[in-house]
């Protein structure tokens, strides 16, 4: 049976049907769109339903993973995102049932992951993250993801909200530190990190800019690296393709505090987490 990677955000969808070998993976027809979750149930299931269907093509069978961004009953695929705007009216509905009743396949057939543990999982599976048994996996954007993994185990790290410095670590590791510390101490509105490698943008602001966010990025991993004994981070999202002018200092902070440890980029890209959700399908 054919097996179908989803990744669902609060606006967006991506579906590819996923191919899984002995740490190899392969990702095809990809199809992605744009969706309004503000909006009535039927129309997001619906939205939903028709770029999976596109990925499934002819299949009339066929089994579905779906990496979702949490809070989330996973086990059961019912949402529990309440308060966010997005996806109210899915509230403690069973998306899997849901699902499964539009696109005419067996609730059985579907599975539902967190996003960033998705990531780590596929990344591990067959990335950035083969190497290491015990690592943390973090995505840097518009918010703040993580994961970490033991052995075999991957987990939601939901480090996000975990307090730091002055209030939590998504304030000062995300996209709107680099906004709010470019306007504030320099007086310069950007859109994010893109600007700050543009050839125009002062090279001398950019620095300090990348400087002290990989100070603070060390500063707020080097807890969660000592005590769980990680072997090394994987690393995702639009921020980390930045990585080359944040993660020295990072990592000059880490070796400081005695921790020094290996940084890998994200090698699947997008499609980690769509492979990532397809694993629980797996069997050697």
């Amino acid at each position: 049976m054919i097996q179908i990677g989803v990744d669902i955000g609060g606006s967006h969808i991506s579906a590819a049907k996923i191919k899984l070998g002995n740490r190899t993976s392969d990702c095809y027809d990809v199809y992605e769109a744009d969706v309004d979750t503000f909006g009535d149930q039927e129309s997001i299931i619906s939205a939903w339903t028709k770029i999976i269907k596109k990925a499934a093509g002819n299949a009339k069978e066929f089994q579905v993973g779906i990496a979702m961004p949490g809070p989330y009953d996973y086990q059961q695929g019912v949402s529990l995102i309440k308060d966010q705007g997005k996806m109210a009216s899915l509230y403690r509905h069973s998306v899997k049932n849901l699902l499964a009743e539009s696109l005419g396949i067996h609730p059985s057939n579907l599975v539902f992951t967190n996003d960033a543990e998705a990531f780590l999982i596929g990344e591990s599976f067959a990335g950035a993250g083969r190497a290491f048994q015990n690592s943390i996996g973090i995505t840097l954007g518009t918010g703040l993801g993580s994961a970490i993994k033991v052995l075999d185990v991957v987990k939601d790290a939901k480090l996000w909200t975990a307090p730091f410095r002055d209030g939590i670590a998504e304030d000062y590791l995300g996209t709107a530190w680099f906004k709010n510390f470019a306007l504030t101490k320099f007086g310069l509105e950007i859109e994010g990190v893109k600007d700050l490698i543009s050839p125009e943008f002062d090279p001398e602001v950019s620095h300090q800019l990348f400087t002290s966010f990989g100070k603070a990025f060390g500063e707020f991993l080097f807890p969660y690296l000592s005590r769980l004994h990680s072997e090394g981070v994987v690393l995702g999202g639009k921020i980390s393709l930045a990585a080359d002018y944040f993660l020295p200092s990072t990592q000059s902070y880490l070796e400081t505090m005695g921790y020094p440890v290996p940084f890998t980029i994200s090698e699947l890209g997008e499609k980690a987490a769509l492979i990532g959700a397809c694993l629980p399908f797996y069997t050697e």
